[in-house]
Parts: structure tokens; C-alpha cells; sequence
């Protein structure tokens, strides 16, 4: 990799010595020589840095910077800097221009087949057989055959045109504001992300991509690095580098030993600074995406594949789970010299995590395939037909001859033939649905903003509406995360509330006060309030800062204690991470010795005191005997009032003999404790409620926390997790363990199956508990159907839990950059309410397809039998093509609209969630579809054979070739479509209510797009004339057609009188996907086919495979799926077609969805292959 990426080296010729050379722009490093320098890792790094610059103060004044204090804000410097080592930015793919999209819409196959046929019939409406034509063609073309209706034989193959123009623009138009709204969405992600650095002496945080080459940047746990740079000062910082390395354990940084921190890398400990080296596209992460030709346009080529390493979003947010960051995007392992494609597949093969499909995405995936081929059969059975019965009439009843003159007008009939037969399937296959999935996720996603949930991946949206489980961080979901020392063990007394400094001893209170001011990050400090009247603001880690504002509630200060040891002085730093539980800092006293102050949970820390201070501090023995009187009389009753306590303490070490730091537990040890604070942490006032509401919606809340199990079960129980009489669980991690593991200590899922149900409360949880809690109850097979797990999570170590949940919330405001790479949805204002509002709107999703699905499904129905029997019985399908298209239009795009944007309603969360293997189509939803198709066939099939008597009009049928549009079959069809009208009315509700009018006016769309539909009808059928095969209306016929329409509502009330559970013969459709249908491994298999498939297939045979594959694909992706072992065959063949199902939100048409792959989550998924414990 180091030769492509040091290409551009070669235009700079490299100054031969290296010291003293003006630079361009007076900087003393070009940019190659910074960009060879960050490849380099470890000793080599350092080497280079010691030869080069002498040290990183060297580098630093090279590129005009203070270690300290950073750059000089100064505009022109900045933009200075910019034009010369570049932005910290990397331009995203150019999207799909609108002319693509309407490119990609022409590729299915209906359209296609529609297309040709109606071009075939324009060819043959302008060709006029030589002479008169002969008697010898029988009385086929005989009939009312005026001059001008010959003239007007192309009108018909002109309409169907202009009506498949119309459906390619709506989908075009779908999509492309389906892209700009994530385009949206994911700048928006970007901007909202913020970097920490030095200007001017002043801590400032700026966003991401205004990070310039000799920055001087703070790094602490829990960051995502935005650029390449050097470390300066650092302590005890570890990196997970696995997004570039594919190396999953964590690497040790110093700035002696490898102090090179790369972009895209995550930092997994302590903290520290750096000098920013390599911005945007000259930063690692960059130059992989040059490669990766996000930048580049040769690439076009490979664009599938890039595709999914793209950092912008792509059309698909879902594609895989993405960075939320300017520099937001992972790495495919590195297709370097040594690793070669085979070890790239490997590892890619490794990186897919098994997330299963989402829910609604089986269920539409199944009912898809199984329309899709009824459809099929339908229409290839009437085709035939009508060829035979009029091979048979015209040749062997009527013993005619076929004569050469006569071919095309035999031809005509068979094109006429052939266009009922493709309508008949354009009619059966619902089109609609994955519009109806995406205007339905959209709506709600755009929603949901308001809501203060920002939604990352598309499916999650609709997942949480299945939630049966939630666990949820006890810190800033359910509390206000404003953390405060409420009462203190100080000097042999506890206090309940802050003392007066004057009741403490000056060496107990100055002890305090050192040991909270130094012993915490120096980024976390009290700051006052921004408004008259607010609270002070809480910067930095909570639990600090609530340490720090009791300083100030004793009248004192923490700043001039930090100025006078600032945080280079610091000898030793053990920063707090979640094993330790506890943070050190080492200092040098005058004297040359040490001393050591340390914090951390009380019942680890005081396990290693031996000393206490007294009233007049002075040192107490504190032997265990002591301890034990002490957590009871002290910190369980604090516990008990919903405290967190933490413990202070302090050890001096001699001059003569330095201990050895790295012995960690032989240095934090032999302690003396100055005091243990009751930290409280007040519920949010609305989460009681929310909590409730859940409960109420059959979802359990759990509380999972590191906090101890006494504060635990007080906070669960004020916000009402846990309710008095109730039989339940409230473990700690420790005794969870010990419960869930065999002899062996492996966890074996019967022991958690016995364990789960009750558990409420986990208290002092590590993240692996949370983890293994989260993986067990999802794999769990106790219940009637599987669990679908929400979790929340704002740390680092919250990472693989929110990964392995259905659906992970990371905090908006308190997560660290980790927690929301890992998530689905983000919650932008930290409040667990946040999440029943996300349950509410996956409900409504849900619902909204299932609304969808029952008017469509009825006018499929109908529409495919009166286009059978009429073919059949009449030769001649009752409504034309063009009418079916406008029916297609109405009941597709238009209703996917109408349904799919209804508000949800707080009576959503009254039931029960469905679970994965609840049907789509309910029984009661199938009575209606069924109840409405019979009433519509009856209307339809009256009017077909006795309509001309009633109406006292001619019949249409067997009207001949080209002959003017009959009052008949316009009065079919406007009653057909004013049934549809008010059908869609009935549709609103799918759990048999009475009142389908309820809540109409809250959805203006709705309105409008009923409204409008019957405008344009009146338009067509008025003056729609040839094209839309109709003949204009008298106001009685128009007032009879209406009558019919509104019987609907009626007939819908009768429906719903009939109780469902009487038909017992009514079968549900659209159940999850089968068990045996298809493991994940072959996803992953196919998957990795694609990708090299794709590779061979160029763009021509690509869109002509796409053609041919999107029927085949109907028919074959069931019987691939059960056996299994031709998967690998299959695939090849429809490789194509395959990366584009890819998954449900990008599809723009039906057959798509038969085949919507897990999702795609190569290397990027899970970054570089990181070990989940």
C-alpha cells in the first residue's frame, strides 16, 4: 500500500537535506514528506521523527505550532494551512443524477415487456395491408370501422407509452428524493460532530472538518480520530485499530514508544494530545478511500463494489452501519502486498455480522415471491387462451385460411393478446410495496426527528416496533445525568448534606480538594451557566463533575490547584476504564517522593485501604473488621437512598525507593481513605410514565448499570421498573455470572433461560454482562417467539451490546463517538421517553404497510379475475391497458402515499407487539380483502353481462379491432375505480373498527390524494376519449357509478359485523421467513459471489441480465432457498440482480423485493473484524 499511496511523492523532488529548507507557504514539512512519515509505524516512526525533527517539539515548530497553546485562531493562517496540506474532508461520491434514476426505473422487466409490446402495436397501426382488404380475412377486422378509428389504431400503443413514462417518473422522483433526504441526514450527522483542540491557549471545540495540519488536538477515551497525527503528551491511551489494521487488540500509544494515532481509529483509553499531521484525503483513512476511488471517477467501473465502502450515504442508508463522521467511513481491510484478494475475503467473510433480516423485510420478501408468481401463471394462462380461442374460432370453426395479406392483422390481434396478458401481470404484481416500505420509513424517519430520535439505519425504524425488551443505562436515560454530591463521610461523620468548611479540619478539607481537583480529567471542569439563572454547565465526565462542584460547595477552588500542577506534570496517570472501576494520578511532591491519589467505586477502593483519616486528620487504622462496620452503617444506607458512592484516598510514596508503576495492584494498594461521597443522580420527572407506558405496550424494561445493587433497585423502583408484590430479579453481575455459567465458566443458554424472564436489575454490570444478557435473551427459544432486544448505550464498552441488540440507541448528547458508530438510532436528547416514541412510530410503520397490503391486495385480486374471466368469456379484457395502468397508478403509487403517511396514535401502544411470526395479513384483514373483492366481482361481473339493459345502452363486448370505446366498459371501469376510491377509505383501519373515518383530517396527504384521484377521473373518463378507451358520462350513469362506490363503506360496516373468528377457513398470508429458508452463512456466501461476480460482468450484460433475471428471480428464489446447496449456482447466475436488492429501502419495484439480501455489511459492518466477547 506504501507505493500507491506515496504516488503524489514523486512531484515534489525530496529535499536532500533535511534540516534547514524553506518549505512552500514557510512551513518547514510538505505534504509528502508528513504523508511518508504517517505511514510508518512504532520504532520506525520514532527513528524518523528523532532524524527528521529532531523530537515532536521539532515537528511542532516546523509546522508553526505551540504544544501548549496550540495555533493562533487566525483566519488567514487557517485557510493558509488548508490550501497547502488540504481540508479535513473527503468528498463523497457524486449521487445518482435524476436521469439515472429514471434509467434504473426503465429496467423492469414489466415496463420493458409493455414497452416493446406497445411499440409493436404502433408499428402495425401505421402499416396498411396493400389493396382493400380481402373478405378472405373473415370478419375480423369487419365491424365499425370508420376512416378516422383506422387513422386512430396508434393511440392505443401511444397512451401505454405515455402511462409507463409517468410510473418511471414517480419512481425516479421517489428515489431521488429518497437520496437527497439521506444526503441530509448525513451531513447533518457530520456536522453535529465536534473535536476538541487547542487555539490560543483556549480548549475550543470545532467541528470535525475545520481540523487543519498543526492543530494541537485533545484525545480522549471514547473519541473516533479524525485525522493522522503525532502524539505529544499522553497517558496510559490505548487505540482500537481494527477498522485499518483488522488487528483486533488494542494498541499501547506513548510518545516515546508508537506515537502515531491514525484516522478512523477509535480510542479505547486514557487520554492525550496530539499534533494533527495529515488531514482529509492525505490522511490514512483518505488515501484507502482514493483507492477505494471515492474520490476518483475511473472507478465507475467498480462502482457496485465502492458502493459500500461509500462515506456518503447511499441511496440505501441501511447499506451498512456508517461513521457518523466527516471522516466517517471504515476501511475494507487493506488490499496490501501481503494480504492479497484471498486474505481480503476471508476477512470480509469474517467482518459480516449476523443481523438477521428485519422483520417486515422476511415477512414482504415471502408475500412478494408468492404474488409475484400467481401473477405470472394468471396471465401466461390468459394469453393462451385467447391465442387458442381465437386459433380455433378463426381457422377451424370458421375453416379460414391463412393468407399472407392477412398476417398483420392476425399479428395485431395477437399483439392486442399479448398487451391484456402483460397487463393482467402488471396489474397482479404489486408494484407498490416497496414504495409504499420506503415513503412509509421515510415519512417516519423525517418524523421521528422531531422526536429526538435520529435514525441511522431505515429498519431499525420498523424493528422497534417488535421491541418485546428493552435494556436501558440507568445514567442520563432514566436520570437527568446532572450529577451531585448530596451527603459525605468526612473525618469520622457523615453528613447528610455538604458541611460547612468550617466543620473540617483545613489538612482534610486541602487533602479533599487536591485529590478531587488533580485526580480527574482536565477536561472535565464546572463552567457557569450560560443564562441568567441556569444551572452551572457540567463539561466533561458527570461523575467529576459532580466531585468538582462539591470543591465549590465548600468554598473552594479547583482551577488554581490545576494551574499550579498543570497536566504535563502529572507523573503517572491510571485512567479509569471498566475493569479498573477506579482512576489513579501519581504526582511528585518537593520533597522527591510521591503521591498517589485515587477514586473510584467505594466497595473496590476501600477493599485496599489500610488507613482512614480521623476528625483531625489523622491516620486511623482500617482493618476489615472496620470496613464491614462501615458499608453498613455508612454506604448501604446511602445505597438504599438511590446514592452512588465513590471513595477518596490517597498514598505517599518515600523518596528513597521508586515503586514500579506498571505493577499496577502493588501501587494502588495500602491506602488511606479521606472520605466517601454520596453521589445522587434524580430521575427525569417524565420517565415514570414512559416506563409505564411500555410496560402496558408488552415490552419489559430492564435496567442493566454499573452503579451498586442498593442505588440500582432504589432508582428502579422510583422509576417504576420494579413494582412492590411483583416476582422479580435485581442481580449483580457477579452473581448473575455465577448463575448463568457452567463448572467450565461457559454460559449456557438453558441456565439464562432460567435467569432472564424475572431479571429486572443488573447491577454492576460489566459491558461483557451486558453483552452476554442482551445475546442470551435474543437467542433464547423459551417463549413462544423470539425476543426482539432495544438497547441503550453511551460508552465506548457499550459498543458490541448495541451492535449485537435489534436495535441499539446511543445518546446523542453524553455518547462517546463509539457508542454511536454502533447504533441504529441516536438519541439526540438523551431521554428514554425518546424510545416509546420510536415504539410508537415503528407500530405505525407496521401498520401502515399492513393498511397498505389490504387495499391493494383487493384491487389485485379483482382486477386480475375480471381481466381472466372477461379475456375468457369475451375475448377481451373488460378494462384496457391503459385503464389498468391508471388503476396500477391509483392503487400503487398513490395509495402507498395516502396509507403509508398516516400520524401514528397513542392507542398503538395499548396492544401487544406482533412478533416476528405474526402474519402480515391477519385474519381479519384477509376477511376484509376477501369481503370487498366479492362485493366489487359481483358489481363488476352484473354490469359486464346484463349493464347495456340496465343502462339501456349497446353492450361492448365483442366489440371488433379498433372500434370506438363503449359507454358499456367506461361505466365498468369508472365503477371499478370509484369502488377503489372509497375502498381506500375502509382500508384506514385493519383491526376491524367500526369508524374508518376516525382521525381522517389529521393526514392532510390522504385527503388531497383521494380528492385528487377522483379530479383526474372525472378528467379521464370525460375527456380521456380514445387513449383511455372511454366514452364521456351522462350525470345519472356518473351518480350510479358513485352510488356503487359509496356501497362500499356500507358493505365494509357489514364486514365488520361478521365475527373473525367464525372463519376458521380463512388462511393468514406473509408469515416470517421459514426456518429452513436460509442461513446466514449463505447470505454472507452470497454476498461474497456478488461482489466478484460483479466484478466480471460489465454494465451492458449487466442491465440485460437485470431484465431477464428480474422474472426468473421470482420464480426461483423460493426453491433455491430450500435446497440450499445450488445457492452458490443461483447466485452466480443473478449476481446482478442481487446487488441491487441489496435491500428493501432501495428498491423502486416489486420483484425487487423478492430477494432483499441481509444487509450488506461487508468490512464496514463491523469494523475490521473486532472481537465481540
Amino acid at each position: 500500500m506504501g507505493d500507491m499511496a506515496n504516488s503524489s511523492i514523486e512531484f515534489h523532488p525530496k529535499p536532500q537535506q533535511q534540516r534547514e529548507v524553506p518549505h512552500v507557504g514557510g512551513f518547514g514539512c510538505t505534504l509528502a514528506e508528513l504523508r511518508s512519515l504517517m505511514e510508518l509505524r512504532g520504532a520506525e516512526a520514532l527513528q524518523k521523527i528523532q532524524e527528521a525533527y529532531g523530537d515532536v517539539s521539532g515537528l511542532c515548530r516546523r509546522l508553526k505550532t505551540s504544544p501548549t497553546e496550540g495555533l493562533a485562531d487566525n483566519a488567514n493562517d487557517l485557510e493558509k494551512r488548508r490550501q497547502i496540506y488540504g481540508q479535513n474532508f473527503i468528498p463523497p461520491k457524486q449521487p445518482k443524477t435524476f436521469l439515472q434514476l429514471v434509467w434504473e426505473a426503465l429496467q423492469d422487466v414489466t415496463l420493458i415487456i409493455l414497452e416493446v409490446a406497445a411499440i409493436v402495436s404502433l408499428g402495425l397501426s401505421f402499416y396498411a395491408p396493400p389493396g382493400e382488404e380481402s373478405e378472405a380475412c373473415g370478419n375480423v377486422s369487419g365491424g365499425a370501422e370508420d376512416e378516422g378509428e383506422a387513422e386512430a389504431g396508434w393511440i392505443e400503443g401511444a397512451a401505454i407509452l405515455l402511462s409507463v413514462i409517468c410510473v418511471v417518473l414517480v419512481t425516479a422522483f421517489n428515489d431521488w428524493s429518497k437520496e437527497k433526504q439521506f444526503r441530509g441526514l448525513q451531513s447533518r450527522i457530520e456536522q453535529e460532530q465536534k473535536f476538541t483542540v487547542i487555539r490560543n491557549g483556549q480548549l475550543l471545540q470545532v467541528p470535525v472538518a475545520a481540523l487543519v495540519v498543526g492543530d494541537i488536538a485533545q484525545v480522549k477515551y471514547g473519541d473516533l480520530l479524525p485525522a493522522d497525527g503525532v502524539l505529544i503528551q499522553g497517558n496510559d491511551l490505548k487505540i482500537d485499530e481494527s477498522s485499518l489494521t483488522g488487528e483486533s487488540d488494542h494498541v499501547r500509544k506513548s510518545a516515546d514508544k508508537d506515537p502515531m494515532l491514525l484516522s478512523g481509529t477509535h480510542v479505547m483509553e486514557g487520554s492525550g494530545r496530539m499534533v494533527v499531521t495529515a488531514v482529509g484525503v492525505n490522511s490514512q483513512t483518505g488515501i484507502i478511500f482514493t483507492l477505494l476511488g471515492a474520490g476518483g471517477e475511473e472507478e465507475e467501473k467498480k462502482d457496485k463494489k465502492g458502493k459500500q465502502q461509500d462515506g456518503a450515504m447511499d441511496s440505501s442508508q441501511t447499506r451498512a452501519k456508517k461513521q457518523d463522521g466527516a471522516v466517517a467511513m471504515e476501511m475494507q481491510p487493506l488490499k496490501s502486498a501481503e494480504g492479497g484478494e484471498m486474505e481480503e475475503r476471508e476477512k470480509k467473510k469474517a467482518n459480516v455480522p449476523k443481523k438477521e433480516k428485519s422483520v417486515l423485510q422476511g415477512k414482504l420478501t415471502k408475500l412478494a415471491v408468492q404474488i409475484g408468481k400467481a401473477g405470472l401463471v394468471m396471465s401466461a394462462i390468459t394469453v393462451i387462451i385467447l391465442v387458442l380461442y381465437f386459433v380455433i374460432e378463426t381457422f377451424v370453426v370458421d375453416g379460414r385460411v391463412w393468407l399472407a395479406e392477412c398476417t398483420p392483422v392476425y399479428v395485431q390481434y395477437f399483439v392486442k393478446f399479448f398487451i391484456i396478458g402483460v397487463t393482467v401481470l402488471v396489474v397482479a404484481v404489486p408494484e407498490g410495496l416497496p414504495l409504499a416500505v420506503t415513503i412509509s420509513l421515510a415519512y417516519s424517519v423525517k418524523k421521528m426527528m422531531k422526536d429526538n430520535n435520529l435514525v441511522r439505519h431505515l429498519d431499525a425504524c420498523e424493528t422497534m416496533g417488535n421491541a418485546t425488551a428493552i435494556c436501558s443505562d440507568k445514567t442520563g436515560t432514566l436520570t437527568t445525568n446532572r450529577m451531585t454530591v448530596v451527603q459525605s463521610y468526612l473525618g469520622d461523620t457523615h453528613y447528610k448534606e455538604i458541611p460547612a468548611p468550617s466543620a473540617l479540619t483545613p489538612k482534610i478539607l486541602d487533602l479533599l480538594v487536591h485529590a478531587i481537583s488533580i485526580n480527574s480529567a482536565y477536561t472535565t471542569k464546572i463552567l457557569p451557566p450560560e443564562k441568567e439563572g441556569a444551572l452551572p454547565r457540567q463539561v466533561g465526565n458527570k461523575t467529576e463533575c459532580a466531585l468538582l462542584g462539591f470543591v465549590l460547595d465548600l468554598k473552594r477552588d479547583f482551577q488554581p490547584v490545576r494551574e499550579q500542577i498543570p497536566e504535563d506534570q502529572l507523573y503517572k496517570v491510571y485512567t479509569f476504564n471498566s475493569v479498573r472501576k477506579s482512576m489513579s494520578t501519581v504526582i511528585r511532591m518537593p520533597d522527591g517522593g510521591f503521591r498517589l491519589f485515587s477514586k473510584g467505586a467505594s466497595e473496590i477502593l476501600l477493599k485496599k485501604c489500610t488507613n482512614i483519616l480521623n476528625s483531625n486528620g489523622e491516620l486511623r487504622g482500617f482493618r476489615p473488621r472496620d470496613r464491614d462496620d462501615m458499608v453498613k452503617k455508612i454506604i448501604e444506607p446511602m445505597a438504599c437512598d438511590g446514592l452512588r458512592t465513590i471513595c477518596i484516598a490517597y498514598r505517599d510514596f518515600s523518596a528513597i525507593q521508586e515503586p514500579d508503576w506498571d505493577n499496577e495492584n502493588e501501587v494502588v494498594g495500602d491506602l488511606t481513605c479521606i472520605a466517601v461521597v454520596g453521589i445522587e443522580d434524580p430521575v427525569r420527572p417524565e420517565v415514570p410514565e414512559a416506563i409505564r407506558k411500555c410496560q402496558r405496550a408488552g415490552i419489559t424494561v430492564r435496567m442493566v448499570t454499573g452503579d451498586n445493587i442498593n442505588t440500582a433497585r432504589a432508582i428502579a423502583a422510583k422509576c417504576g421498573i420494579i413494582q412492590p408484590g411483583e416476582d422479580f430479579l435485581c442481580l449483580e453481575g457477579k452473581e448473575f455470572n455465577r448463575r448463568i455459567r457452567n463448572e467450565k465458566g461457559e454460559i449456557e443458554q438453558e441456565r439464562l433461560d432460567k435467569v432472564w424472564p424475572k431479571l429486572r436489575v443488573l447491577a454492576r454490570s460489566s459491558p461483557t454482562d451486558k453483552h452476554t444478557l442482551v445475546k442470551g435473551i435474543i437467542d433464547s427459544t423459551t417463549g413462544e417467539q423470539r425476543q426482539v432486544v432495544a438497547v441503550t448505550g453511551d460508552g465506548t464498552n457499550d459498543g458490541p451490546a448495541l451492535k449485537k441488540a435489534d436495535v441499539g440507541f446511543a445518546m446523542g448528547i453524553a455518547g462517546t463517538d463509539v457508542a454511536k458508530e454502533a447504533s441504529d438510532i441516536i438519541l439526540t436528547d438523551d431521554n428514554f421517553t425518546s424510545i416509546v416514541k420510536a415504539v410508537m412510530w415503528g407500530r405505525n410503520v407496521y401498520d401502515s404497510i399492513s393498511k397498505f397490503l389490504q387495499f391493494q391486495l383487493t384491487v389485485n385480486v379483482v382486477a386480475v379475475i375480471v381481466a381472466f374471466t372477461g379475456a375468457c368469456i369475451t375475448q377481451d379484457s373488460p378494462l384496457k391497458a391503459v385503464q389498468m395502468l391508471w388503476v396500477n397508478l391509483i392503487m400503487d403509487t398513490f395509495a402507498s402515499l395516502a396509507l403509508a403517511t398516516e400520524p401514528p396514535t397513542e392507542s398503538l401502544l395499548l396492544r401487544k407487539p406482533y412478533g416476528r411470526d405474526k402474519p402480515l395479513i391477519s385474519r381479519t384483514m384477509m376477511k376484509n380483502i376477501l369481503g370487498h373483492a366479492v362485493y366489487q366481482l359481483t358489481i363488476i361481473f352484473t354490469l359486464l353481462f346484463v349493464g347495456e339493459l340496465f343502462f339501456d345502452i349497446d353492450s361492448g363486448r365483442n366489440a371488433p379491432l379498433h372500434s370506438p370505446p363503449s359507454e358499456h366498459y367506461t361505466i365498468i371501469f369508472n365503477t371499478f375505480v370509484m369502488m377503489q376510491l372509497f375502498n381506500e377509505i375502509n382500508a384506514r383501519k385493519i383491526h376491524g373498527e367500526r369508524n374508518v373515518f376516525d382521525g381522517i383530517f389529521s393526514n392532510p396527504i390522504f385527503c388531497t390524494i383521494v380528492l385528487g384521484t377522483f379530479g383526474i377521473q372525472i378528467v379521464i373518463v370525460q375527456f380521456g376519449g380514445k387513449p383511455f378507451s372511454c366514452s364521456p358520462l351522462s350525470t345519472e350513469q356518473w351518480l350510479w357509478c358513485l352510488f356503487v362506490g359509496v356501497g362500499e363503506l356500507v358493505w365494509g360496516q357489514v364486514i365488520a359485523t361478521i365475527p373473525t373468528s367464525q372463519l376458521k377457513c380463512l388462511k393468514e398470508a406473509g408469515h416470517g421467513p421459514g426456518k429452513d429458508e436460509m442461513t446466514d452463512e449463505e447470505l454472507a456466501e452470497g454476498e461474497e459471489e456478488i461482489d466478484h461476480a460483479e466484478r466480471e460482468l460489465r454494465r451492458g450484460q449487466i442491465l440485460w441480465f437485470r431484465g431477464l433475471n428480474r422474472i426468473q428471480t421470482q420464480m426461483e428464489v423460493v426453491s433455491t432457498f430450500k435446497r440450499s446447496g445450488s445457492f452458490q449456482g443461483a447466485v452466480r447466475r443473478r449476481s446482478s440482480v442481487l446487488s441491487q436488492l441489496h435491500d428493501v429501502t432501495n428498491l423502486s419495484t416489486p420483484t425487487h423485493v423478492t430477494l432483499s439480501a441481509a444487509k450488506p455489511t461487508s468490512a464496514a459492518g463491523n469494523p475490521g473484524g473486532e472481537s465481540i466477547p
